[in-house]
């Protein structure tokens, strides 16, 4: 313990124990901002992505200074945000959704659909919640009534 107590006293003992003290800071530092992360934050930077090129998603973290489309793995910039659905085709709700790229990013003219389950996907897609209908197929939209939604209500004959 004499002996110990000497070293530590003695230059090369004093910056051994700067050293450790400054290692453990650093360590605190690292296991503290691991485990006190924004959640918020990263669940909006951590976002699926689609290669357009390839039509293969991969997951990518925004970085200050990213533009979309970003790097994608393909080597180009082709990269969009993947609009997630998580509906099956006969209408349930499923646990792990399919990313799909919107026809808007790649200039095609016309409403998504969900390559697995042929149902409408659009921006800022909405997940099932209870009550909730799933969106309409392919088929469904294409025999919906367009035009208004209702007639406008009757004016008179303006006398």
């Amino acid at each position: 313990m004499k002996d110990a107590r000497e070293f530590l006293n003695s230059p090369p003992g004093k910056a051994l124990s700067i050293l450790a003290v400054l290692l453990f800071l650093g360590v605190l530092f690292f296991l503290g901002r691991a485990n006190f992360r924004n959640d918020a934050a990263s669940i909006a930077a951590d976002r699926m992505y689609i290669d357009a090129k390839t039509g293969k998603a991969f997951e990518h973290t925004l970085k200050v200074g990213d533009v979309i489309p970003i790097e994608a793995p393909s080597g180009g910039r082709t990269g969009y945000p993947a609009e997630l659905c998580y509906w099956t085709k006969d209408g349930k709700a499923k646990q792990d959704p399919t990313p799909v790229l919107l026809n808007s990013y790649t200039g095609k003219t016309g409403p998504t659909f969900c390559p697995d389950c042929g149902r409408l996907v659009v921006m800022h897609n909405p997940g099932p919640a209870v009550g909730v209908k799933p969106p309409p197929t392919q088929a469904e939209y294409a025999s919906r009534p367009r035009g208004p939604a209702r007639a406008a209500p009757d004016q008179g004959d303006g006398r």
